[in-house]
């Protein structure tokens, strides 16, 4: 190797040591990634572990397509509403925040929240649910987002290779809960890539699956996304006119605020305080009542609100349309069907011998945006985006 790659591993051990030096006693050092395979000249390269993650998920295909997938509101026809790629950069910022105020891992933050919703199929949380149905009912299991996520990044993206991610890396990614109340959240440190993947095919047969990360930095992550969605979804509510700001329980507004900026600034400012020093991530208990009764809030009068779900049926018809369309096509090898041509076409031998048809569908579907899912199905099926709810 010439210097300058000698001069870069040097450099990489720099960092390495000034982190053991700079953060907490509790953080994930970046020597300590676990990776499935040994990668060639590892040494060489400047980058740290965990950065080295991040920019993987950047750069992937399934990062992309972030920018077209829904986070709460669809089919409606206005450019302020927040789409999956802003709802991951908020988590990863709000994250980050956290991380560095408790001296913890910011690469591994970086990379965990980049990474933690890639696997969200189209339509949010009801395709998922949608999805969810189709795969049981064919013994593929229930499907999770957090699950996909791994899916998608260790065994889909590179044509069926993944990118090798560390396992501190994976494991906050598919233990990411931020529709749970988590009021303390204490790593679970020993986990070993067995033991990960154990806990990933018990996750598949499970109806809700609830695990705790390994890490500090996991932790944090999983805190943040619920910070990152609960104020930014009451915003986009409150300009669609499904909600007002007075409606907030006053509870809520008194304790947390009544804009999405005072409410992520009480809660990370809170998270902080309560977990400095301390061998857990967790918020004060009059914090974490009070954002139990906004998140009971935003479930009933936005989640759930009739107004936003009317063309859920179409929707619901669709996953159903081409999930069995891509079955048919698959068991009868049409490899002209865009499953072959768009998908299985040039994945490795080892991806098309493991997985399932169904599991493969699965994959398929999950990985669409919300427009191109759309175009798939007969013109006389596809909903038609509204100005207003």
């Amino acid at each position: 190797m010439n210097d300058n790659f000698e001069k870069a591993g040097e450099l990489k051990e720099l960092l390495n040591t000034r982190e053991e030096s700079h953060l907490c006693s509790l953080a994930c050092l970046s020597h300590s990634a676990v990776r499935r395979h040994k990668e060639k000249f590892k040494e060489y390269d400047y980058r740290q572990a965990f950065a080295t993650d991040a920019d993987r998920i950047l750069n992937s295909l399934a990062f992309t397509r972030y920018i077209d997938k829904t986070q709460v509101f669809s089919m409606i026809s206005n450019d302020h509403l927040t789409h999956r790629i802003i709802h991951v950069n908020l988590v990863s910022r709000i994250a980050r925040t956290i991380g560095r105020y408790l001296g913890l891992n910011e690469d591994l933050i970086e990379a965990a929240s980049l990474g933690h919703d890639i696997g969200h199929p189209p339509f949010g949380h009801d395709g998922e649910r949608f999805l969810s149905e189709l795969t049981h009912a064919c013994g593929a299991g229930f499907f999770h987002h957090n699950l996909q996520s791994i899916q998608l990044l260790d065994r889909i993206e590179k044509n069926g290779k993944g990118w090798n991610l560390a396992l501190q890396t994976l494991d906050a990614i598919v233990c990411h809960n931020g529709e749970a109340h988590s009021t303390k959240l204490v790593p679970i440190k020993t986990r070993t890539f067995k033991e990960f993947d154990t806990l990933v095919q018990n996750m598949k047969n499970q109806k809700i699956c609830d695990a705790v990360p390994m890490t500090m930095e996991g932790c944090v992550v999983r805190m943040a996304d619920t910070i990152s969605y609960i104020g930014r979804d009451l915003e986009d509510a409150i300009r669609l006119g499904i909600v007002r700001r007075h409606d907030i329980p006053e509870t809520c507004g008194h304790r947390l605020g009544q804009t999405n900026g005072t409410i992520v600034f009480s809660l990370v400012t809170d998270l902080i305080s309560s977990s400095l020093g301390k061998p857990f991530i967790c918020f004060s208990e009059k914090t974490a009542s009070a954002l139990r009764e906004l998140k009971a809030f935003n479930y009933r009068f936005i989640y759930k609100n009739p107004v936003i779900k009317k063309h859920l049926s179409s929707i619901r018809d669709i996953f159903s349309f081409l999930f069995e369309k891509y079955m048919t096509a698959i068991e009868k090898e049409e490899e002209t069907s865009v499953i072959f041509t768009d998908f299985l076409n040039g994945m490795s031998d080892e991806y098309r011998q493991a997985m399932s048809g169904p599991e493969i569908v699965r994959d398929y579907i999950s990985g669409m945006t919300d427009s191109y899912f759309i175009s798939q199905a007969p013109e006389h099926m596809r909903p038609t985006p509204v100005e207003n709810v």
